[in-house]
C-alpha cells in the first residue's frame, strides 16, 4: 500500500504542481521541491524532509483559484494539507506543516528583520494570517510539539522561490515518503 499513497501524491504534483505558487515566478512544484531540497541539503531527518516537500498541498486541493491571497482571502492551506494527510502521516510530519503559518507569524515578531525578507506574496497573506505573533501568541507557539521544526520548515518555504532553480525531481523522495507513512497507511 505504501507504493500506491507515494504514486497519488506524485500523480497530485504531477497533475496541480504545475500552477503558479502564489504571486512567485515559480509553480507549486518547483517551490516544493527547492523547499525539499533545502532541508536534505541542512541534513533534516526524513519526517522534515517530507514535511517540507508536501507543506503547500493544501494550496494544490482547495477550490478557491490560484492566489487566492491576491483576492483577499486566507485559504487557510495550513489546516486543509494536516486534515488531508494526517490519514497519511504521523505528527511529525503533519504538524510542522500545520503550523508552518503560525511559524511565519512567530518569526515575523521574533526577529526584527524577517518581514523584510519575505516576498512580496508572503507579505500579502501574513495580513490575512493574522500578521505578527503577540507575545502571548508566541508564548504559545513554543509551547507546542513541532514548533522548531515548524520553525526551520517555514525558513525553507522563503528560501525556495528561484526561479529555474534545478533540484532533484519528485521521484527522488519517494522512499522518504514511503518511510514516512503511517504504518497502516
Amino acid at each position: 500500500m505504501p507504493a500506491s499513497h507515494v504514486a497519488e501524491l506524485e500523480a497530485l504534483y504531477a497533475d496541480r504542481g504545475a500552477r503558479r505558487y502564489g504571486l512567485n515566478a515559480i509553480s507549486q512544484l518547483e517551490h516544493a521541491l527547492q523547499g525539499a531540497a533545502l532541508s536534505v541539503a541542512a541534513g533534516d531527518g526524513d519526517a522534515l524532509i517530507v514535511a517540507t516537500l508536501l507543506h503547500d498541498i493544501g494550496h494544490m486541493i482547495h477550490r478557491l483559484g490560484e492566489s487566492p491571497a491576491a483576492r483577499g482571502v486566507d485559504d487557510r492551506h495550513e489546516i486543509l494539507a494536516a486534515k488531508h494527510l494526517a490519514k497519511l502521516f504521523g505528527p511529525d510530519v503533519v504538524e510542522p506543516i500545520r503550523l508552518h503559518v503560525d511559524a511565519k507569524r512567530y518569526l515575523c515578531a521574533a526577529e526584527a528583520d524577517y518581514g523584510a525578507r519575505l516576498s512580496p506574496d508572503s507579505v500579502r497573506s501574513l495580513a490575512l494570517q493574522g500578521g505578527p505573533m503577540s507575545p502571548d501568541e508566541m508564548r504559545a507557539f513554543e509551547s507546542q510539539p513541532f514548533w522548531r521544526e515548524a520553525v526551520k520548515l517555514r525558513r525553507y518555504d522563503e528560501g525556495a522561490k528561484v526561479p529555474g532553480l534545478e533540484v532533484p525531481g519528485f521521484d527522488a523522495y519517494a522512499a522518504r515518503i514511503a518511510a514516512t507513512l503511517r504504518p497502516q497507511a
